[in-house]
């Protein structure tokens, strides 16, 4: 059961090589489960025990199960869709002489820049193409071994092993093509969106590590693949949230894009896309607003981003007394500065929820001499205040192009998540109930 849920993970991490793909990836399981799409810019019809779910962008993605009229409140998990990469620059060929086509690049997201080197990539995103009056979006995805990014030789550079600095407009250009390949990269876009290059308006193109997920270790334990973080969380959020038989209150599975540049976009968590659907599932429900904030009083979200693991060569750099490590359990992330929105009643209360399952968790905060990042809680919570726990599968290489896991962390996200959706936490007499 376990090493199929990995090559699950693994499937739905190969199927979902952009922001915009992973979408599309949700949005095909939810229709096979029944769910109905809603659209913002239509006026909602949405029935009591009925499923649904709206897209923003098509790189966010709100879904929810509705229940009485009278629910007691909204259960979320919260993950997020992209991953650090490099985003195709507008004009992009650099020619070298008639000998190469390189392909200008910036950086999205802190990614390890070494790791993108010498290996296949490609490149896979959207394009916007003008039909007549109509402008209509486009999936692209060249799915084949296209370009790499290659090292300096040892003989060139001999404090290759000594740190280097890298220069994202010189060391990590990928190369493209050889002698005769200028201008052929907007007609290969063009050919794989099935549309001709001057119609053809913009595109949001980032490349993608084409190397495949796998199990390793001595007993297959391990999980290895590009985009673990944070598309472990999608996935088995969205797995436990299809699986869920909802009772009092609303489960929604939320995956926000832009998470590794802070958010800050109309689809990212700092935007309004989780107010304004709450808001109108609550009004459209016959609900108002005074029930959309006892709603929220009785509310819970689960912020699922992953956490690092104790690292096998550098043990040095963890916290001396909260070292989470592979197939721990999940991780339940701490801040004293509210990096995480972490506190003594959302730990406790999915705490609670993980004991029930018989399950272990682990602790995670970063030493006290560095700084960590923060993630989705913290910065959806300002336009949605509720109780919230920041967590996260605890994994090793945390941006590089190619991450590790743990197999049996997955296997129990899944379980948590579903047994999360299945409940209600309701604020009662100063204190907590969970039903």
């Amino acid at each position: 059961m376990i090493n199929n849920t990995a090559n699950k993970l693994i499937n739905f991490i190969d199927e979902s090589p952009s922001v915009f793909h992973v979408v599309a990836n949700i949005k095909k399981n939810l229709l096979e489960n029944g769910f109905m799409e809603l659209k913002e810019q239509e006026k909602w019809k949405i029935e009591p025990h009925k499923n649904y779910f709206v897209i923003r962008n098509n790189s966010s993605l709100l879904a929810f199960k509705t229940v009485a009229q009278d629910f007691a409140g909204f259960h979320i998990v919260a993950s997020h869709s992209d991953s650090p990469s490099f985003k195709i620059k507008e004009n992009p060929e650099i020619p070298t002489g008639e000998s190469y086509v390189s392909l200008n690049t910036e950086r999205y997201g802190g990614m390890i820049m070494s790791t993108w080197m010498d290996r296949p990539l490609s490149v896979a995103g959207r394009v916007i193409i003008k039909e007549g009056n109509q402008y209509t979006e486009k999936l692209v995805d060249v799915n084949r071994d296209l370009m790499i990014i290659p090292s300096v030789a040892i003989h060139m550079d001999r404090t290759a092993n000594d740190g280097k600095k890298y220069n994202a407009q010189v060391d990590t250009i990928p190369l493209f093509g050889g002698s005769g390949t200028k201008g052929e990269f907007e007609k290969l876009i063009a050919q794989t969106a099935s549309a001709e290059k001057e119609d053809i308006l913009a595109s949001d193109l980032f490349l993608y590590n084409r190397q495949k997920g796998t199990t390793l270790g001595m007993n297959n334990e391990f999980v290895s693949s590009p985009k673990l973080d944070d598309l472990q969380c999608v996935y088995c959020s969205m797995e436990g949230f299809i699986q869920a038989q909802p009772t009092q209150s609303v489960p929604v599975l939320a995956v926000f894009d832009n998470e590794e540049v802070g958010s800050g976009t109309k689809q990212g968590a700092a935007s309004t896309f989780l107010f304004d659907t709450l808001t109108r599932l609550n009004r459209t429900l016959g609900n108002d607003t005074e029930a959309y904030h006892t709603a929220l009083a009785n509310s819970f979200m689960i912020s699922a981003d992953n956490a690092h693991a104790l690292h096998p060569n550098h043990n040095a750099l963890a916290d001396p007394t909260n070292k989470p490590v592979l197939n721990g359990g999940v991780v339940i992330k701490h801040s004293a500065n509210q990096k995480y929105t972490s506190d003594a009643v959302s730990v406790a209360i999915f705490k609670g929820i993980v004991k029930e399952l018989g399950l272990d968790f682990q602790n995670f905060l970063n030493r006290s001499d560095s700084m960590g990042g923060s993630t989705l809680g913290n910065i959806s919570t300002t336009n949605v205040a509720l109780n919230c726990v920041d967590i996260g599968l605890p994994q090793l290489a945390m941006h590089s192009s190619y991450e590790t896991a743990g197999v049996k962390d997955t296997e129990d996200f899944i379980h948590i998540c579903k047994s999360f959706y299945t409940k209600s936490i309701l604020a009662q007499d100063g204190g907590y109930t969970i039903r």
